[in-house]
């Protein structure tokens, strides 16, 4: 296998990032390949691209959340994140296992209401037009006072899928509390199994690759990463770092030289570059980045 330098793996995920040329392309057509901006905040989403595209502004991102082609929604690792409308129901169900991993390791052994009865009281109070999820666990401990209003909205943040409301109001787009709505209201399309996570970790290759197990795992929050690659790892090039590990890669995706010039770019906070590896020496040196990056 070809080894490729820290180097080289920096300058073929700034390529896909649209951070080594400003790309001169619709919001709506730019995240394709970005397939995800971290948003657990309103604001970093935009720095990310006014990072990334030759022409942007604030309502470049705002409308097409608005006409719902984009969705600010509950996503990899039960944080938020901005992607396609299309993206969302193609990959949302593939997140499902993971995310109810992570709800029963915070819900554990707490006594609970049956999920049918929780999940649907949650929905009838978001409605089609949302509702906050201060609102959510108030309305729920009303009509369930015997649970935990915290572990009741946590469950349902990570069992049903919700995407947040925008807010014309708002200068970023959303409220510091913005309201969530149920994914097939707010899209009026059911939210079922989608493509499946193959076709997730595929994805997550041509925009981040090339990749290790435990960089696809890190970002995705997929579990079984190594039976996920079986059946489509004949699809794809495979490679090894400068440490030994493996890694794989769709085949026709950008790896430029690593002497290619990577001119200066401002990320935001959370930007995904900066979380989609486990290992991110690609990006900055390990005795660096606990200037970078706090426990939280």
């Amino acid at each position: 296998m070809s080894v490729l330098s820290d180097r080289a793996l920096n300058r073929a995920t700034l390529a896909r990032q649209l951070l080594l040329d400003r790309a001169s392309l619709p919001v709506t057509k730019a995240m394709a390949p970005l397939l995800a901006l971290q948003a657990q905040i309103p604001r970093p989403p935009h720095v990310a691209l006014w990072s990334r595209l030759a022409r942007f502004s604030r309502a470049d991102l705002i409308k097409p959340l608005q006409a719902r082609t984009l969705v600010r929604a509950t996503n990899m690792r039960g944080t938020i994140h901005i992607m396609r409308a299309a993206d969302f129901l193609a990959f949302r169900g593939a997140l499902q296992p993971s995310l109810s991993d992570g709800r029963q390791s915070i819900v554990k052994k707490a006594p609970m209401p049956p999920a049918e009865a929780l999940v649907a009281e949650a929905r009838a109070v978001m409605g089609a037009d949302g509702a906050t999820f201060n609102e959510i666990r108030a309305a729920l401990v009303k009509r369930l006072p015997k649970h935990h209003d915290r572990l009741m909205g946590f469950f349902v943040r990570m069992t049903v899928p919700v995407v947040q409301v925008p807010d014309d109001g708002e200068a970023w787009g959303f409220p510091a509390a913005a309201a969530f709505a149920p994914a097939d209201l707010w899209l009026g399309e059911p939210v079922g199994d989608g493509e499946g996570a193959a076709a997730f970790v595929l994805r997550y290759l041509a925009g981040f690759g090339p990749a290790s197990t435990a960089d696809i795992q890190a970002w995705t929050g997929l579990k079984g990463v190594a039976e996920i690659l079986k059946p489509i790892r004949a699809r794809l090039t495979t490679f090894t770092d400068a440490r030994g590990r493996e890694l794989f890669d769709v085949p026709k995706a950008p790896r430029p030289d690593e002497d290619t010039e990577a001119p200066v770019r401002f990320l935001p906070e959370y930007d995904s570059v900066i979380l989609a590896h486990a290992d991110r020496s690609r990006l900055i040196d390990e005795k660096h980045r606990k200037a970078l990056v706090t426990k939280n």
